[in-house]
């Protein structure tokens, strides 16, 4: 089959590879489009994601929308010829983060497209991947394979939402406008949340919140930050989501945040420890919730889209072929005006 190829930093190669091949419990999937995710960009920049350091070549991508051309013998569902998309995070099913409805906690966890086992995992930028058959959700038929691949970045916002409780009526901000920002952002006013704020450094990354029902955005280098938001919200907000990965945004979080409010941390920090006001936390009793990848919300965020409750087509910029993923690579990294780019496989 063809493939796009990850063999270091800036260096990604179209090439010929074997298919994968049905082992037990698993099915085939002919890939139909594929969403370049950070962390994709991240592996494509430094031939790495943080810590997770390949031991060889390997394929990238685990945001998809797919066909299901083989099962199994024990496998009776999906069936073949099924659209699904997919929960690329393979829980072992067996520790106690899985038994006690954890499983994006588990320890054991092989991640599609991803350096986080040794070997890494190879995912979706091909013609056919292979997953366990419980990682896929069956699509609507009138579902778009562009809206099929943005559910598993959208199961990481409703997860995050999870994390907060009830956000119903809630003051809420939304630090870091990227892919992740946006969705939080959208899910939190399908939610009820009012008034729903976002802030980024990039001017263009707030306009875009604006244009997906952003109440008001703010500019968190602003020195009259602490004051707009006072005049906005009166004590603060009620609930944050840090979705930008950025220390100073995390620390920042704490001062605009009200007393007994919530923060909320999406956004991966790196790999140094991040000083937290603990005193601050503690008087004024702050909830700081860490929320990680998705618990079982993909079928939710299915219903989600699939009712017109939240509207995700405008988030996808735009859809290259295959053959241009390096070209498509590089749109990605156009922080200001794109959102989500997508590789069109079959």
């Amino acid at each position: 089959m063809w493939a796009n190829v990850l063999h270091g930093a800036k260096d990604l190669r179209l090439e010929q590879v074997a298919r994968p091949k049905t082992g037990p419990g698993m099915v085939l999937l002919r890939v139909r489009q594929v969403g370049i995710c950070g962390s994709d960009m991240h592996y494509f920049e430094h031939g790495c994601c943080g810590a997770f350091v390949p031991n060889r070549p390997f394929i990238l991508g685990h945001e998809l929308t797919a066909e299901v051309v083989e099962v199994a013998q024990d496998v009776t569902f999906p069936a073949i010829g099924a659209r699904v998309t997919v929960n690329p995070a393979r829980a072992c099913g067996f520790c106690d983060d899985c038994k006690s409805g954890r499983g994006n906690l588990c320890r054991k966890t092989i991640m599609l497209g991803s350096a986080s086992t040794t070997p890494p995992t190879d995912g979706a930028f091909a013609e056919f991947v292979t997953v366990r058959a419980d990682q896929c959700h069956v699509l609507p038929a009138h579902m778009s394979d562009g809206l099929g691949a943005m559910m598993e970045p959208f199961a990481v916002a409703l997860h995050a939402l999870k994390q907060a409780g009830s956000i119903a009526g809630k003051r809420v901000l939304v630090t870091g406008g990227g892919p992740i920002g946006l969705l939080v952002l959208i899910a939190a006013r399908a939610f009820g949340a009012t008034p729903v704020a976002l802030s980024d450094v990039v001017a263009g990354r707030r306009e875009e919140a604006l244009k997906h029902g952003a109440d008001f955005v703010l500019d968190p280098a602003d020195k009259d930050l602490s004051e707009q938001v006072r005049s906005l919200t009166g004590t603060g907000f009620d609930v944050i989501f840090e979705a930008s990965g950025a220390p100073p945004a995390l620390r920042q979080a704490f001062h605009l945040v009200r007393r007994g409010g919530t923060i909320v941390q999406i956004g991966t920090l790196g790999a140094d420890d991040v000083p937290l006001p603990a005193n601050q936390i503690m008087a004024n009793e702050i909830r700081f919730i860490g929320s990680f990848r998705y618990g079982n919300v993909f079928d939710e965020a299915i219903r989600l889209v699939e009712t017109g409750r939240v509207n995700l087509e405008p988030l996808i910029s735009e859809i290259f072929p295959l053959e241009k993923f390096s070209e498509a690579m590089q749109r990605a990294f156009a922080k200001d005006d794109v959102v989500k780019v997508q590789i069109q496989i079959s």
